[in-house]
C-alpha cells in the first residue's frame, strides 16, 4: 500500500510543477516580498479569481512556499523566496520556461521514447535553438535561467578549480557572458573570447562593457559546429554537451580540438549522472536527463560516458573535480 501511495504522489507531481509555474506567472513571490497579503489583496494585484487563488495558495503553503497566518493572510517562506526576481539562484526564469513551450514538450515524453525524436521539435515544428533564435522573450528567459543556475555553483567552482594559470580563456557557447565575466574579474591578467550565436554574443558584449571588461574580452557571433576561435590556453564548455546526442557531441569536441594549441586545456562543466545513484543529486540529474531528452534530444552523462565521448574526439581526461552538487568539472587535454 505504501508503494501505491508513493507512486500516486509521483503521478500527481505534475500538478505541483504546474502550481509552482502558475505562482511564477502570477508573480506571487514578488508580490509577497513586501509583506503579508490576504488572498483578496493578492488576487487584486495578480488579476486572479480569489476563490481559486485561495486553493492555489493552500496547496503551495502545504509544500512550504508560503506560510498561512492566523489572520488568513499569507507571507513569503524561504522556499518561496527562491521564486523572487533577482534572488540568488532564482528559480523564477526556470519556472517561467517550464510554464511555456518547454513544459509542454515534457508532456510528449512518450512520443520521444517511441520515436527517438524530441517532442519539442514535433510539437513546434522546429528545433529548440531555432525557435529560441526567433523568440526574444524566450531567449531572455533562457539566458536568465542559465545565469541563475550558474549562481548555484560558481562559488564552489572558483574555490575548487584554479583558473589563475590561464591567460586566454575561450568560452564556447558562453551565453550572455556571466561565467566568463566572473572568471575575468577574478583573474585580471587573463583575457577572454566568447563564442555564441550573433544575437547572444551581442548581449554578452553589453555585459562585458557594463562590467568594465570590454578591453579584455572579445565576443564573437558564429556556429561552434563550424569553427571555434584558436589561440586559447583554456577552452570552456559549460552545460553545452548535454544539449546534443553523442554524434553531435563528438563533432563539437573535434571542432574544439582542431582550434586548440597543443598545450591547451579543455574544461567541461556539466552535471554528471551517478550510475545507479538514488540520492537527491542523482534524482535531480535524472530529471534533467528527461528534460534534455524531450526538449533537445540531448542527455546528461555519467563519468564513463564523458570519457568515451572525449576519447572518440581525441581527448584524454586529465582530472575530474566533483563539486558538492551533481555538477563536475572535467579537465581534458589533446
Amino acid at each position: 500500500m505504501t508503494e501505491s501511495v508513493q507512486l500516486r504522489q509521483m503521478v500527481f507531481g505534475q500538478l505541483l510543477s504546474r502550481a509552482v509555474c502558475t505562482a511564477a506567472e502570477l508573480g506571487l513571490s514578488d508580490r509577497l516580498a513586501a509583506g503579508p497579503l490576504s488572498v483578496s489583496e493578492l488576487a487584486g494585484q495578480a488579476g486572479a479569481d480569489p476563490r481559486r487563488l485561495a486553493q492555489l495558495m493552500r496547496a503551495l503553503a502545504a509544500f512550504g512556499l508560503y506560510t498561512a497566518r492566523d489572520d488568513g493572510a499569507y507571507e513569503l517562506a524561504p522556499l518561496g523566496a527562491a521564486l523572487c526576481t533577482g534572488a540568488p539562484g532564482s528559480a523564477l526564469p526556470t519556472a517561467l520556461l517550464a510554464a511555456g513551450e518547454i513544459g509542454a514538450a515534457w508532456t510528449g515524453m512518450a512520443e520521444t521514447v517511441r520515436t527517438g525524436a524530441p517532442a519539442f521539435d514535433r510539437r513546434l515544428g522546429v528545433d529548440f535553438f531555432t525557435h529560441l533564435g526567433r523568440d526574444q522573450r524566450l531567449r531572455t528567459l533562457f539566458d536568465r535561467s542559465q545565469t541563475h543556475d550558474q549562481e548555484l555553483e560558481i562559488e564552489q567552482l572558483t574555490a575548487q578549480v584554479d583558473f589563475s594559470g590561464f591567460r586566454r580563456i575561450v568560452d564556447v557557447g558562453g551565453g550572455d557572458g556571466a561565467l566568463l565575466a566572473r572568471l575575468l574579474s577574478e583573474n585580471p591578467d587573463a583575457e577572454g573570447v566568447l563564442l555564441d550565436s550573433p544575437k547572444v554574443a551581442a548581449t554578452a558584449s553589453a555585459r562585458m562593457r557594463s562590467a568594465g571588461l570590454a578591453a579584455r574580452c572579445t565576443t564573437l557571433g558564429g556556429d561552434f559546429f563550424a569553427e571555434v576561435p584558436g589561440g586559447g590556453d583554456l577552452y570552456v564548455l559549460r552545460q553545452i554537451l548535454h544539449d546534443w546526442d553523442d554524434e553531435r557531441g563528438v563533432e563539437l569536441l573535434r571542432v574544439c580540438r582542431r582550434a586548440m594549441p597543443r598545450a591547451a586545456r579543455l574544461m567541461i562543466i556539466e552535471r554528471v549522472v551517478e550510475e545507479g545513484g538514488t540520492g537527491e543529486d542523482a534524482r535531480f540529474a535524472a530529471l534533467m536527463d528527461l528534460y534534455m531528452m524531450t526538449v533537445l534530444g540531448g542527455e546528461e552523462r555519467s563519468g564513463r560516458e564523458f570519457g568515451d565521448l572525449l576519447g572518440k574526439a581525441g581527448f584524454t581526461v586529465r582530472r575530474i573535480h566533483r563539486l558538492p552538487t551533481a555538477v563536475a568539472v572535467i579537465e581534458a587535454e589533446r
